[in-house]
Parts: structure tokens; sequence; C-alpha cells
């Protein structure tokens, strides 16, 4: 009998591992505004200021477009009475930020879609006048 509920136990627990293991510290964007299915492509950066985490910086494609994404660490929002944070995705050959958005004060920032699918991007995320950071180029 005991043999039966720790079976079960066990089983209830794999069932519950992934939801728990898919908690953590940084974003888990799953759409940028206007687009109601996004894929991450290439790695996640992080920019760090004073120390310490400030945020993450993905990149996505989906509707037919490219978009950047940073979203700014609860350990910093907690230390922190306000900030500013802005994002775009780069086109590293000719060095021009497309879709840039910069918010105070805001939790998550998107940029605008870009139509640069056809092109190497990367996600490119940014404190202005300090510290920024950029994913893996992709082509």
């Amino acid at each position: 009998m005991k043999a039966g509920r720790f079976a079960k136990g066990a089983i209830i627990a794999l069932l519950c591992a992934p939801a728990v293991a898919g908690i953590s510290g940084t974003a888990h964007a799953e759409s940028a505004p206007g687009c109601s299915g996004t894929t991450q492509i290439g790695s996640t950066a992080y920019i760090t200021s004073g120390g310490t985490t400030f945020a993450s910086v993905k990149q996505f494609k989906g509707c037919g477009k490219n978009w950047a994404y940073l979203y700014v660490w609860e350990g910093y929002r907690s230390t922190h009475s306000t900030w500013d944070a802005c994002v775009a995705v780069g086109t590293p050959g000719n060095s021009t930020l497309n879709g840039t958005q910069c918010r105070t004060h805001t939790t998550e920032v998107w940029s605008l879609g870009t139509n640069t699918l056809s092109v190497c991007t990367q996600a490119i995320g940014w404190i202005p006048d300090g510290a920024s950071a950029k994913t893996s180029e992709r082509c």
C-alpha cells in the first residue's frame, strides 16, 4: 500500500515538475503587441547595471516581422523607484536600429514589428546613457 502511494506521488511530482521548472526570474513573453504568435530566435542577452541584472533582451519572429523584447527583472524593480529602458531590432551589417521603443518605469518593452526577416538581425536593449546588451545575430 505504501509503495502504491509513493508511486502515485512520484507520478504527480513528475507531472508537476515541468510547470515548476519553468518558473524563473526571466521573462516568459509569448506574443508581441498585435501578433498572437511569436517564437524566440537566437540567444537571450542580459543587461547588468551597478552589479545587478537589469533586464533580459530577446528577439522574436512572428506575423511576418522581427520583434525585440526587453524585460526588467523584479530584483532591479524592487530596489529602484524609476528606470528607463529601450529596445530595437538591430541590423549589424549597416548598424541600423529598427522599431526602437523606449519606456520609463515599465516592466516589459516591445519594439515595433520590423520588416527585417530577410536580413541578419539581433535584438538590442539598453539603458539610455548606460549599459546595453544584444542577442546573437540571426540570419
